[in-house]
């Protein structure tokens, strides 16, 4: 007798959702709410997955960068697929003519079979141009999460934060003193998010919004001239009140260069805002025209800087707060959102990746959330401090010559004051010149325990914020290490 398959023991969409929680973690918050949050698992027929998306950007943009993975992922869940299928949603659903024209639906379809059936549309030719706007105005896809609720302001993007909610909550027509509105960072600093939550807030209050990444712009431009439907973009594309245009840094084709600068100079002559993002100011976009570069410096920019300690700190802690009303059991200790922002110091983007890696760890194995588990489960995120070359013993050295006390007072149990402030600025040195985690530094200093190493640092931080020439004398010190 031939044995029988055995019936899977998780269905096939709790495994879409297991291959989902995969794909956040391999490519970060950003990238998977972008791509895949609107992206629905149909049907699986034999060796053919079956998904589902809202547009035929997003369908082509999967089928071309993520098909590979996908079908990696897939065929370890499933077996042997050797085929994904992409349908757009809105071409599953018939559209009924203005006239006594129905197209007939067939009886209790499969969703399989209505997803590999073509669907004949039937539209009045007085509402086809209409339709071609109304796809020009989808733009890119949105996340419902950046919103200016969810963005945590401090120093570095205040000011951005500010000019972004201006824009926002003006009125159609209404001028905010500064157009174009150019927002520049490095990668993962906010610039998205700022610019979402700027098109969340207009199309709020009924203003057309149309927000795009650059490829996008180009993506929408060439299949516009390719469908011999220029003109009709053109003029849908100069009759919205807010165009955001984000990752300019990729716009490229001298063509498609050319009608961005002519629809930014229609936009901005016509007292509608743009609001435009890069990695960097328009001076240093080599390949952008020099027109467009021009035109774009002549409104604000703005620069956000990479965050401090405080705003790490309170991102890390936003995002848990927000992982926590998705699972309520999730216990992610102060100490773990301490060592987070202390140690992931290069973009918020790489915080909010932290963040989905501990809770994917203790969601995929069990383990609990620790300082010990956040040092294993992060330590590629840590590179960033590796090209400094201090080493603990030099700083030991340096403060015990410096303060007249021995490396043996250092390390020891000894808590006189003139033993426990150079102790303290050793500690908080070792953390701001070396690549080595609290615990570590703590190992290092007696075997001591890493809360009270990240006390040290914090009441350094707080002495030098308040005390000048206390603040000169570690620079000093920072100085003799560095040299």
């Amino acid at each position: 007798m031939e044995a029988r398959a055995m019936t899977p023991i998780h269905s096939d969409r709790e495994e879409w959702d297991r291959i989902k929680l995969r794909l956040r973690v391999e490519l970060g918050e950003d990238a998977f709410t972008s791509w895949f949050t609107r992206v629905e698992f149909e049907s699986r027929d034999g060796s053919c997955v079956f998904l589902s998306v809202p547009t035929r950007f997003l369908k082509n943009w999967l089928h071309s960068r993520y098909r590979d993975r996908l079908l990696v992922l897939f065929r370890e869940a499933f077996g042997p697929i050797d085929q994904i299928e992409f349908a757009v949603r809105s071409a599953m659903r018939p559209v009924v003519a203005p006239r006594d024209v129905v197209t007939p639906l067939p009886t209790a379809p499969t969703r399989a079979a209505a997803l590999q059936t073509p669907v004949v549309r039937v539209v009045a030719a007085s509402t086809r141009h209409d339709d071609r706007e109304e796809d020009v105005l989808a733009g890119s896809p949105l996340d419902p999460r950046y919103g200016f609720d969810g963005f945590v302001e401090g120093r570095s993007n205040s000011l951005a934060f500010a000019a972004a909610r201006r824009v926002a909550d003006a009125r159609p027509g209404e001028s905010v003193g500064f157009n174009p509105l150019y927002i520049h960072a490095a990668v993962g600093l906010g610039k998205t998010h700022l610019l979402q939550a700027v098109a969340h807030a207009a199309k709020a209050q009924g203003r057309r919004v149309l927000y795009l990444t650059a490829e996008h712009f180009m993506y929408r431009f060439v299949a516009a001239l390719m469908a011999q439907s220029a003109i009709a973009f053109k003029e849908a594309l100069r009759g919205i009140d807010l165009l955001l245009i984000d990752d300019m840094q990729f716009l490229q084709g001298r063509q498609v260069q050319q009608e961005f600068c002519h629809t930014l100079n229609s936009l901005i002559d016509g007292a509608r805002q743009v609001v435009v993002a890069a990695d960097r100011p328009p001076a240093d976009l080599e390949t952008l025209d020099e027109r467009v570069r021009s035109r774009l410096a002549g409104g604000l920019l703005v620069e956000i800087a990479a965050p401090d300690v405080d705003l790490r700190r309170r991102i890390v802690g936003h995002r848990v707060e927000v992982a926590r009303r998705a699972s309520p059991s999730l216990e992610i200790s102060a100490a773990v959102i301490d060592y987070v922002a202390e140690n992931v110091v290069s973009s918020g983007r790489d915080l909010d990746g932290a963040v989905n890696r501990l809770v994917a760890h203790n969601q995929l194995t069990g383990q609990d959330i620790s300082v010990e588990m956040a040092e294993l489960a992060l330590r590629d995120l840590l590179r960033t401090r590796e090209p400094r070359k201090v080493k603990i013993e030099d700083i030991q050295r340096v403060v015990s010559k410096h303060f007249n006390v021995s490396k043996a007072d250092l390390l020891s149990a000894r808590r006189t004051r003139t033993v426990v402030r150079p102790r303290q600025i050793a500690m908080y040195l070792a953390k701001a010149l070396t690549p080595r985690s609290l615990p570590e530094i703590g190992r290092r200093f007696g075997n001591r325990d890493h809360t009270t190493v990240l006390h040290a640092v914090r009441k350094i931080e707080e002495m030098a914020g308040a005390d000048r020439g206390f603040a000169d004398e570690i620079e000093m010190l920072k100085r003799l290490l560095d040299g």
